[in-house]
């Protein structure tokens, strides 16, 4: 008896078609997907043909340019186009202007400017010409224009201590000489007087403003003459003050005062006029009219130069 397997027998079974058909299907329908993910990867958007005849474009209309410049050369075309850019563009390019802080200097006051002195020697040609500007010529007349300022320094110095100073006038000495009139006594003759009115008329000229403004002008030429007779510059102011001083104390006579002549000469006959000082007596010889007025002039003067 033959042997047998105890295996089963293999049964060999093929697909149904239906279960066929669900594959073929199945296929087609991945291939669709495939191709349309690949097609929207490629191609652009499709235009709203809609929304395009929707639309109106005004058609722009050709402008011609008619040029009507003269034919220049390359050159100078090209240059005149690169100005005309240039300066279209900076017409367009508005400009601000930022305001500029103006920084304005401190005001200093002004100092007066002081004019240049000459030298004490040479020095007579400035004092004539700023005295000139104050006096007529007739009263320029009556001045000594040599050595001015050591004249009037060492003059001065002399009168502060009741001295005349006869070689150093300021001024020139009177034209006519001094008269009396001898009757049962001898009295100046009023005549005598009129010799000073010139003198006392230029002092009246000049205002007290001008005597100082002189005087200020040419104050360190005066200093310099002061030192050269041996005394302190600085110290002249003093001696001036003393020297007006000295005539303003001078009295003035109510009536003409009798003289008594000594040889060539003439003394008061009373001692309280005879026993003033010399710079008092030639004061007196002036008159008492022109005493006022000089006196007058001298006060003014005096205050001016103490303040």
């Amino acid at each position: 008896m033959s042997e047998h397997s105890s295996a089963e027998p293999r049964t060999n079974k093929k697909p149904s078609n239906s279960q066929l058909l669900l594959a073929a299907i199945a296929a087609v329908a991945l291939i669709i997907v495939a191709v349309f993910v690949l097609a929207n990867k490629e191609s652009k958007p499709a235009e709203n043909t809609k929304f395009r005849q929707d639309v109106v474009v005004p058609e722009e209309t050709p402008k011609t340019v008619v040029n009507t410049a003269r034919t220049e050369p390359k050159s100078q075309q090209e240059e005149t186009v690169a100005d005309t850019s240039t300066d279209r563009a900076e017409s367009k390019a508005p400009v601000i202007e930022e305001p500029v802080a103006t920084v304005q200097p401190e005001a200093r006051p002004v100092e007066p400017v002081e004019p240049v002195l000459p030298t004490l020697d040479d020095s007579d040609t400035s004092v004539r010409d700023s005295v000139a500007s104050y006096l007529s010529k007739q009263a320029m007349e009556l001045l000594v224009t040599e050595d001015m300022v050591r004249r009037s320094v060492v003059f001065i110095d002399n009168l502060a201590q009741g001295k005349i100073a006869k070689k150093h006038y300021p001024v020139s000495k009177p034209a006519d000489n001094f008269m009396v009139i001898e009757d049962d006594i001898i009295v100046t003759d009023p005549n005598s007087f009129e010799r000073y009115t010139p003198y006392v008329n230029m002092l009246s000229s000049m205002s007290t403003a001008q005597l100082v403004r002189l005087y200020e002008q040419y104050k360190p030429l005066i200093s310099e003459a002061y030192e050269e007779i041996g005394y302190n510059g600085n110290e002249f102011d003093y001696t001036l003050q003393e020297a007006l001083g000295e005539l303003l104390e001078t009295p003035i006579p109510e009536s003409s005062l009798p003289l008594i002549q000594e040889s060539v000469t003439y003394k008061y006959a009373y001692a309280e006029w005879e026993q003033l000082s010399d710079a008092q007596k030639l004061f007196l010889r002036m008159g008492p009219e022109n005493m006022k007025k000089a006196k007058k002039r001298l006060q003014a003067f005096q205050r001016a130069l103490a303040n």
